[in-house]
């Protein structure tokens, strides 16, 4: 069945995700703030500043106007860097408010805002009114746009304590490439969602180091027994974090060419500053901003973080990243299990 829907945000898992959901049959709008973005996707059918050599269906709509994205769409989905949620969904609650209508909110947002350490669907819930959001469903997983785009096989997550509304985002999203399982642990998928990128940096850091296969296999492994840490600490499933939303986000961000994470840690473990890898990416890399967020929450919940650690001190204070692994690699020996 043909649902309306609104997708707000534009870059490359935006305009994917909304691309797909037009082949899925669904009658789609998608939000840019960018009139020219807007124009190229219209005209040409084309976003060449995020996804270079793909072409868009011809029937997918892009608008910059939020309410003509909105208006009359059952479901919402939001694809935007952590830094702007706050600030768009805001607006859409103004927008949803002026229309006199209530919205199923889908978000694909990974990451913690800085200072208040809220996750995505927190500061949603905070900007917009009950009456204007039926309920709010995480996306997320294991998926880069650029495999998404080329239909390879996919498995996500769509998580919400409604079971119900994240069974009706599994029928919209799914089709014969990308498959949906649902869960009703929030908590534990945003945290996953978030935390594995910080990881992912350390990952691309050690591979432009030279380090090999054992130096990979040892920080995706330890770095997911401190993202379980944090998140049990907040009421997460441990379950949780062996799944798509856990391990398996955190394999495809910490091995692939195609997580900006990444390829941020590979050139910096390349010798490049950090000020010149976030001004070259010219995409937001989440990275850098959770890495200072989980290592502050971590702090208030006395929970052990000690990859998170010693990329906060490269990241924020300086330290050389051969100097942060060796610390890592001489502190006291412990168990496995602690």
């Amino acid at each position: 069945m043909t649902e309306k829907i609104a997708v707000l945000g534009a870059g490359s898992w935006g305009s994917v995700l909304a691309n797909m959901l037009v082949e899925n049959g669904h009658d789609v709008q998608l939000w840019s703030r960018d009139q020219t973005q807007v124009d190229q996707l219209n005209t040409d059918h084309i976003n060449p500043a995020y996804m270079k050599n793909f072409t868009y269906s011809p029937a997918l709509q892009a608008t910059a106007d939020m309410k003509a994205a909105v208006t009359g769409a059952d479901v919402i989905l939001i694809a935007i860097p952590t830094k702007g949620l706050r600030e768009v969904s805001h607006k859409l609650n103004a927008v949803l408010a002026e229309l006199n209508q209530q919205s199923l909110i889908v978000h694909a947002t990974k990451g913690l805002e800085q200072n208040t350490y809220k996750r995505p669907s927190e500061m949603i819930r905070e900007e917009v009114a009950p009456e204007h959001c039926r309920d709010v469903v995480v996306l997320s997983g294991p998926s880069h746009a650029e495999s998404v785009a080329i239909k390879d096989m996919t498995a996500v997550t769509a998580a919400c304590a409604n079971l119900a509304d994240a069974e009706k985002v599994q029928r919209l999203f799914s089709n014969h490439y990308f498959r949906i399982y649902t869960n009703n642990d929030v908590i534990g998928v945003e945290f996953g969602g978030a935390l594995k990128n910080i990881i992912a940096i350390g990952a691309g850091a050690l591979q432009g180091l030279g380090y090999h296969d054992n130096a990979r296999a040892a920080l995706i492994t330890r770095g997911l027994a401190e993202i379980r840490r944090l998140g049990v600490a907040f009421g997460a499933n441990p379950m949780t974090f062996i799944g798509l939303s856990g391990v398996g986000d955190l394999i495809v961000t910490a091995t692939s060419k195609n997580s900006r994470n990444w390829r941020a840690g590979y050139q910096l473990g390349q010798g490049q500053a950090l000020d010149d890898v976030i001004k070259n990416m010219g995409m937001v890399i989440e990275g850098v901003y959770t890495t200072k967020a989980a290592y502050e929450l971590s702090k208030k919940r006395q929970v052990k973080m000690p990859i998170t650690d010693a990329l906060y001190r490269v990241l924020y204070q300086g330290e050389s990243i051969k100097t942060a692994i060796s610390q890592l690699m001489n502190r006291d020996l412990t168990s496995e299990v602690e």
